[in-house]
């Protein structure tokens, strides 16, 4: 998971944040064109995909997306069980239709890995004649999909699961803040009404089985006057309802591979005590309270993120996610990828997969197959099966460059903010002080919700951990210095 998200709405394109947004591009050596032979057979597979021989076109499915978005991977369809429950239909949009083992696209998947997220743009895994256009589940038009069914109790359990290739067709393209109006206004019908009524039962849910859905806001980033300024979006209780469908397939989809031998998971071990106990201090900062008795998973979900310090407790919570990785089993080759031990995700505590997002993220695509043959009782294609040694790997080379991009467009970020403040003096709290330089570590402002290092002098006193402090910016300069601290 991001540490956070971050949009730039910047008209200037020669603005100095928009300069080093370009340069992290080009250093990525992953951008927004493609290879010409990828490019052509995207372009072909775009004229003519596979198709399935099951037509669900009748379903009067939607999707609920950010603005803007044309990279649609899913839509839903909700309606009520007679004898009372639900049904969820959850179209993914099927990759596989269009990229060919193998081919010149499917080797550039392999390389991309993931669409990398800048607060300016995206660099896609997919040319955009596919993700944005023929496997892209847009309104109005007919597409190729993975169509999960699921049947589930009043209480929003699984009662029953079907899963099968099927030609969609959407019907409406939503976004959240339209959704959650028509719910809290009343004017929502069924279908979308229901999904209020299923997602708050799968939160419940997660809350009783001791899992975790962080809603850490989005920052926007925009210029005024000639200065950055920051501004935050919360998330809303349809972005959570929607997420809950997303997750509740994920962990159908690992269900289905674990009961079958052969798939790969998406897997947490449990958060270490040391990254425990930094929470800890950086609760107490922000005055966020935290009995000693109270797991952390109880802590965040009683935190509002319209709130500054719970919204920045918010990114220093997402530390405790990291460590995740992929983790194959075949059930043909039990010595060399056994069933795993501890399937289960620690945040969701669940086991779980990413199947969800293949327009996006390249291990989906492999996902999907997998769970398409655990759902027919065949064995996985030999392409499938072919790449699972090499998946976790592959995946967790485009996670790192994710991440690292990410890193690197926070930093920019953050000193865009402050590059025009540099010796203005701003309120923070400590949250990492170095263990050989106690004159040295990590500060979270409270306004804006800046991190930097902090250096004081080394015959100084030692920086007051997890306390409040007066600090200076002494550097930030975006694409060249990242933002430095001293002691005010």
């Amino acid at each position: 998971m991001p540490r956070r998200k971050m949009h730039v709405t910047d008209a200037d394109g020669s603005s100095p944040l928009r300069a080093a947004l370009r340069r992290l591009r080009e250093d990525t050596g992953v951008t927004e064109e493609f290879p010409a032979a990828a490019l052509a057979e995207a372009e072909q597979a775009a004229r003519r995909p596979r198709l399935p021989a099951y037509d669900a076109t009748e379903l009067p499915l939607f999707t609920i997306d950010p603005p803007g978005s044309m990279d649609l991977d899913q839509a839903m369809y909700l309606e009520r069980r007679d004898g009372g429950g639900f049904r969820v239909h959850y179209a993914i949009a099927d990759v596989a239709a269009f990229v060919r083992p193998g081919q010149a696209l499917d080797a550039e998947a392999h390389r991309r890995v993931m669409t990398l997220y800048y607060p300016d743009g995206r660099v896609p895994l997919h040319p955009d004649v596919l993700g944005e256009g023929a496997a892209s589940l847009l309104p109005d038009h007919s597409r190729p999909a993975l169509l999960w069914r699921f049947d589930l109790d009043a209480d929003g359990r699984v009662e029953g699961t079907d899963l099968r290739r099927a030609l969609v067709r959407s019907r409406a393209r939503l976004d959240y803040a339209a959704v959650q109006a028509a719910v809290d206004s009343g004017r929502a019908e069924e279908p979308l009404a229901l999904l209020r009524e299923i997602g708050m039962r799968r939160e419940a849910l997660e809350r009783a089985r001791g899992g975790i859905s962080l809603n850490v806001p989005e920052q926007e980033i925009v210029r005024r006057g000639g200065h950055y300024a920051l501004a935050y979006r919360t998330p809303l209780p349809a972005d959570g309802w929607n997420a809950q469908i997303s997750l509740m397939t994920g962990m159908a989809a690992a269900d289905l591979m674990l009961r079958t031998g052969t798939g790969i998971l998406r897997t947490l071990p449990a958060a270490p005590e040391r990254a425990v106990d930094r929470l800890r201090r950086v609760a107490r900062a922000l005055g966020v309270t935290w009995p000693e008795d109270m797991p952390y998973a109880v802590v965040i979900r009683a935190l509002d993120p319209s709130h500054t310090q719970h919204a920045a407790f918010l990114q220093e919570c997402t530390a405790l996610l990291r460590g995740a990785g992929y983790t194959v089993f075949d059930r043909e080759r039990p010595t060399e990828r056994p069933l795993p031990a501890d399937p289960g995700h620690a945040a969701l505590a669940a086991p779980y997969a990413h199947c969800t997002a293949p327009l996006r993220r390249l291990v989906d695509r492999y996902t999907g197959e997998l769970c398409l043959a655990a759902a027919a009782g065949t064995d996985p294609p030999e392409w499938v099966r072919a790449a699972l040694d090499a998946l976790p790997g592959e995946m967790e080379t485009g996670a790192r460059r994710a991440g690292q991009v990410e890193r690197e467009c926070v930093d920019m970020v953050e000193a865009a903010l402050l590059r025009d403040r540099i010796g203005q003096v701003f309120d923070a709290y400590v949250v990492d002080v170095q263990a050989d330089r106690p004159t040295a570590g990590t500060v979270h402002l409270y306004e804006p919700a800046v991190i930097g290092h902090i250096e004081g002098d080394g015959d100084g006193p030692p920086l007051p951990l997890g306390h409040r402090m007066r600090v200076r910016v002494i550097e930030a300069d975006p694409g060249r210095d990242k933002v430095w601290f001293a002691p005010a």
